[in-house]
């Protein structure tokens, strides 16, 4: 999926090989040192994180590595986090219920690392916007939410569900019906909602749909396939490797230009930190 969506883009052949990260820390090492030896000034991906960091120590200060995790610890000098992170959801979705003034917020999720990175970005975020952050309730159990949240301060103005696996429906399930703005993250967008109608009026972060469009069907098109957010951040990734190429600025430099990128999963741009800001639709 991941050589299709960046032969999208060009691929070989457009100064851009495609080296294969394999499945282990150790594929992936072995693929960025070849890759480097072969010539290569920047690295696109790999996507799991315990592979990025093979490969940022693989190749330390060589070229930058742009990652296509969304492992925010990730992100150092020379160690770029591409990935749709646990914070950029929150920004998206957090600051449109600012603007809606629903200032009484709150947050579960389920135990594990994407619930844990989801509730820190949270607690970091919903000071900067005024919003009032309830402590977060961590549970895979819906029983008892109703009775969380009152004992929480009664019913909030909103609760972020972030996490879209099997936890999700039988949350807002039991969350529907009591006049609560449910809200979530990207991973929302892989799933279909429509015919749930715990989920009507929900709000949750996404790719642009304007942009993102015309990628999926020619994704579609190519491959017979539909075209997730993974699917966008490699073809995003190809893109900016082509349009830096083109520049002659495939460096650390090219990628922190202050005008930023525009791609298929909206604009961005790379701070010094490694991290990348991002403009999500809701």
């Amino acid at each position: 999926m991941l050589r299709s969506a960046a032969s999208l883009g060009g691929g070989p052949g457009i100064g851009i090989d495609i080296f294969d990260s394999g499945s282990t820390p150790e594929d992936a090492a072995a693929a960025a040192r070849n890759a480097v030896d072969a010539g290569a000034n920047m690295l696109i991906g790999p996507v799991f994180g315990a592979q990025a960091r093979a490969v940022a120590g693989a190749v330390p200060g060589r070229v930058p590595v742009v990652s296509l995790s969304n492992d925010g610890s990730l992100a150092q000098e020379d160690v770029f986090v591409f990935g749709i992170t646990p914070a950029h959801s929150v920004q998206a979705v957090f600051s449109l219920a600012a603007q809606r003034n629903l200032r009484d917020l709150a947050i579960i999720v389920p135990p594990g690392a994407y619930g844990a990175q989801s509730v820190a970005a949270a607690q970091e975020i919903a000071p900067r916007l005024g919003l009032n952050l309830r402590a977060p309730i961590v549970t895979e159990a819906p029983a008892g939410i109703g009775a969380a949240l009152a004992d929480g301060g009664g019913r909030p103005d909103a609760v972020y569900l972030p996490a879209a696996d099997a936890t999700l429906a039988p949350f807002a399930r039991a969350l529907a019906g009591q006049d609560i703005q449910l809200i979530g993250s990207t991973q929302w967008s892989a799933l279909d909602l429509e015919s749930d109608p715990a989920f009507d009026g929900a709000w949750f972060a996404a790719p642009d749909p304007l942009r993102f469009a015309p990628f999926r069907d020619a994704f579609a098109e190519a491959t017979g396939q539909s075209a997730g957010i993974i699917a966008g951040l490699a073809y995003d990734g190809t893109e900016l490797a082509r349009v830096l190429g083109q520049r002659g600025a495939q460096s650390r430099r090219g990628l922190l230009d202050e005008d930023g990128f525009s791609g298929v999963l909206g604009p961005y741009r790379f701070l010094s930190s490694g991290l990348c800001q991002r403009g999500l639709a809701v």
